[in-house]
């Protein structure tokens, strides 16, 4: 059974989506003239900006769940994973795939937020919304939402539970089944209490567990800083295949870069536009920039914490194609949480492991959280045509479930479900805003020039401009 489900990973994550995924945000870097770039600024400035509202949250409540959801175990765990098998030069690939994926991410979460619409008194809205409202592919869009909702409520929380497991057995000698029933009687605290408690609870939480680690990975990096330059340097030759070494897994390198970046940061998954759509703006392409930053704050920063605090201590091990090891470092180790529970405990013994542990429970935890809210918001997408209200209990009974499994199962089997989940998701999102591109890139356009004319933007459209973006169609 699992070579099966390995079999259809393959399929999935071939070198089609990986080119795809890079290709992508390199036509939307070059459509959005690198909005990435131009508007780092106006990223930082918006996340503070404006308010929720009994319908919607505010920007950096927007900005906080976002990020709950890139934030996770692909920070930590994913990371090592990618090393492992890709060798450092992966760390660029990531890198890579992070910069370019901010102008997707901008797409997208634009695309959001013209096609939202109010659901039971709240803000709702992702792919499912605008392919429907701007293609007019309704099979298509019923087709991503019910894959949402499978990927989300059941495939990829196991993840985040499991290397939460994995990291307190590690650090604390707590087994996996003690781990699994507190996981699921915290998530079903925050699951039954609504989105809005989602909201709270990820604005609290998210920027206290990043900077936390980022700090630590700054202390370690500090500790060993005359090596940065050469782990730089190695980086550098291992992704463009010039190391002695690593040199030959140039491919490797790309794939699991690539991989990992989009299971990390989520960049044209599909995941992003969802609370992308929920925050209450002035003009989606507010709420496009500040998420574009999201990516910028889990792969550009949390990841590369990570990536550095491995390579600097040197300890992980690096697996070549043919199953021999070029480095091993830590003979043994599961891949996963152990690398970054030895390179912390290595420069802070006694206390790194623990740290790691904790960061791992919150990163993670955050991360199911958000799965679940953004599996719900495609239930309540399914549930506008047929009305079946069950379904939101059925979810949150699931996503417990699939928490409670994934947390006492094996690591790669959980990781090779979790990898389906988000090819999926990646190849019907990318198809849908390629061909929906138009209003996001127009909105950028309209928000530059009124910016230009020293006006605070303001969106407001017709339904014969704009068909189906009816938040946004004035009263005139």
């Amino acid at each position: 059974m699992h070579a099966f489900i390995n079999q259809i990973n393959n399929i999935i994550w071939s070198p089609a989506l990986v080119f795809l995924c890079l290709a992508v945000g390199l036509y939307f870097s070059i459509r959005t003239r690198f909005m990435q770039v131009r508007h780092l600024g106006e990223m930082i400035r918006l996340m503070f900006d404006g308010k929720g509202s009994d319908a919607g949250v505010s920007s950096f409540q927007a900005l906080a769940m976002s990020l709950s959801g890139r934030v996770g175990t692909g920070n930590i765990a994913g990371v090592a994973a990618a090393i492992a098998y890709g060798g450092p030069g992966a760390v660029f690939w990531m890198w890579m795939t992070a910069f370019l994926g901010a102008s997707t991410a901008y797409v997208e979460s634009t695309l959001a937020q013209i096609y939202k619409e109010r659901n039971d008194g709240l803000f709702r809205g992702g792919p499912a919304y605008y392919i429907e409202k701007g293609l007019g592919w309704k099979r298509y869009a019923w087709v991503f939402a019910v894959a949402t909702v499978i990927s989300m409520g059941f495939l990829l929380p196991g993840v985040q539970a499991n290397s939460i497991a994995s990291g307190l057995k590690n650090s604390l000698g707590i087994a996996p089944e003690v781990s699994a029933a507190v996981i699921v009687v915290l998530l079903g605290l925050i699951i039954f209490g609504g989105v809005k408690r989602i909201a709270r609870f990820a604005e609290i939480v998210v920027p206290f567990m990043a900077l936390g680690y980022i700090l630590i990975a700054c202390v370690v990096v500090g500790l060993n800083i005359e090596k940065l330059p050469g782990v730089l340097s190695l980086i550098f030759r291992s992704a463009f295949g010039t190391d002695a070494v690593f040199g030959a897994m140039i491919g490797a390198a790309i794939q699991w870069g690539v991989k990992r970046g989009v299971f990390s940061n989520e960049a044209g998954q599909g995941s992003g536009p969802h609370p992308a759509a929920a925050a209450e703006v002035s003009h989606p392409a507010k709420q496009g920039i500040v998420q574009a930053f999201s990516i910028y704050v889990d792969t550009l920063f949390v990841c590369s914490a990570t990536a550095f605090m491995l390579l600097i201590t040197g300890l992980y091990n690096v697996k070549g194609a043919d199953g021999s090891m070029l480095t091993n470092a830590l003979p043994g180790a599961e891949v996963g949480p152990a690398f970054t529970q030895a390179a912390v405990e290595s420069v802070l013994p006694g206390f790194g492991s623990i740290f790691v542990a904790g960061a791992l429970f919150f990163f993670a935890f955050t991360t199911i959280v958000a799965y679940y809210y953004i599996a719900e918001t495609n239930i309540a997408y399914i549930n506008r045509k047929i009305g079946r209200p069950w379904l939101v209990f059925a979810l949150k009974i699931a996503s417990l479930a699939a928490s409670l499994y994934g947390a006492v199962r094996a690591a790669d089997l959980a990781w090779t479900l979790g990898d389906i989940g988000v090819g999926i998701m990646a190849w019907l999102n990318i198809i849908a805003i390629l061909a929906l591109q138009k209003p996001a890139l127009d909105s950028l356009k309209d928000y530059e020039a009124q910016q230009k004319k020293g006006l605070e933007p303001s969106f407001q459209t017709t339904a014969e401009a704009l068909p189906n973006a009816d938040l946004w169609v004035g009263e005139d």
